[in-house]
């Protein structure tokens, strides 16, 4: 008997330990997420403000984009750690769904936009350069304030009602930049590997673009109902039944 109640003090201390742990862990997490956040909303805060300010003071938006690709590169690719943070479980997303998303702005900003700088100053490029930042403002402010337990009702409402124009506006701009790009693509054959070669394989760029294109038809539509889902769950509190696959 004693040496079971001895057992038991003794797993107790070792839960206790593991839970103190989890929380110590849990707080770092929290505090790494709003340190996070904090900085993506002032990026792309200062990006939007800079868009402002050239266009006001040039009166077009032949430029622009040459003028606030640092920060937007340097923003977007840091994107990537929201990648990590689904794989190591510190946001409870699917790895797959981010992945997605996420790659295809770096995709769209370093292999369209930044390679081809023939199209920068087309206006779909401003166009989701304009969706793009609205939306990412939008968004870590809600996650900022989401975590500090303080969510004001306009951010809410603004995450789950931007998006009914601004997500297709984004898909148009992206798709009509692609499309520009791609007489560049094909006349140049940028990117492409063409046979005969040492690894006799081949990849062509301009065809990789316009299946890149058609892999809207089923992306959008799934991405854009899911948030319509979820806007009628947090706006209007019912309850969604998902289908089991």
């Amino acid at each position: 008997m004693a040496s079971s109640e001895e057992d038991g003090g003794g797993n107790g201390a070792v839960e206790e330990k593991e839970s103190g742990k989890r929380r110590r862990l849990g707080a770092l997490a929290t505090a790494w997420l709003i340190f996070y956040n904090v900085a993506m909303t002032a990026g792309w805060l200062v990006l939007g403000i800079a868009m402002v300010r050239f266009y006001i003071q040039k009166g077009t938006h032949r430029g622009l984009f040459r003028s606030v690709q640092k920060t937007l590169k340097f923003f977007q690719t840091f994107a990537l750690l929201e990648v990590v943070h689904c794989a190591v479980g510190v946001v409870r997303t699917s790895v797959l769904v981010t992945g997605v998303q996420v790659s295809s702005r770096i995709f769209m900003v370093w292999f369209i936009a930044h390679s081809i700088k023939q199209i920068q100053n087309e206006e779909s490029v401003i166009l989701f350069l304009v969706v793009w930042t609205v939306t990412e403002i939008t968004r870590y402010s809600f996650y900022t304030f989401n975590l500090l337990n303080h969510l004001p009702y306009f951010i809410k409402w603004a995450r789950y009602n931007f998006f009914i124009i601004l997500y297709p506006a984004g898909v148009a701009g992206e798709l009509l930049t692609i499309y520009a790009a791609l007489p560049y693509v094909k006349k140049t054959g940028m990117f492409s590997l063409r046979l005969p070669n040492k690894y006799n394989v081949s990849f062509d760029y301009y065809y990789f673009l316009i299946v890149v294109m058609f892999s809207y038809v089923p992306l959008f539509p799934q991405l854009y109902f899911h948030m319509l889902r979820q806007r009628r769950k947090v706006l209007h509190g019912e309850v969604i039944l998902e289908k089991d696959d």
